[in-house]
C-alpha cells in the first residue's frame, strides 16, 4: 500500500510540474502521468546511484554541484523511455526536477 501512494504522490508532483513549466509537454491522460513516474522512480532507484557512484571524482571537485547534471540526465533519459514526455532544454529539466522533489517531499509531509 505504501508503494502504492509514494507512486500516486510521483505522479500528482510531475502533473505539477508539467503544468507549471513552459518547457514540459505530457500528451495523453492519467496513464501517461503514471508511467512517467515509474520510469523516474525506476531510474532514480537503479541507474541514477550507479552514475553518482562512477562520477565521485567530478562531484567532489564541484563540491556536489555536478549531482545537478545527474538529475538532468535523468530527467532527459526518462524522456527518451515515455513516448508521450517532452523535455525541451535544460533549464526545463533542471525546473522540473527541482518542483517533482519539492511537491514530493511536501506530499509525503503532508501524507
Amino acid at each position: 500500500m505504501g508503494l502504492l501512494i509514494r507512486i500516486v504522490i510521483s505522479m500528482v508532483a510531475v502533473y505539477v510540474a508539467a503544468a507549471i513549466i513552459p518547457g514540459i509537454t505530457v500528451t495523453g491522460g492519467v496513464g501517461t502521468y503514471l508511467i512517467i513516474a515509474i520510469v523516474l522512480g525506476l531510474l532514480n532507484a537503479f541507474v541514477k546511484p550507479i552514475l553518482t557512484i562512477l562520477t565521485i571524482p567530478i562531484t567532489v571537485l564541484t563540491l556536489g554541484l555536478f549531482l545537478i547534471v545527474i538529475n538532468i540526465l535523468m530527467v532527459y533519459l526518462a524522456a527518451s523511455l515515455v513516448s508521450g514526455f517532452v523535455v525541451s532544454g535544460i533549464l526545463a529539466a533542471l525546473l522540473f526536477s527541482l518542483v517533482v522533489s519539492v511537491v514530493t517531499a511536501l506530499l509525503d509531509a503532508i501524507i
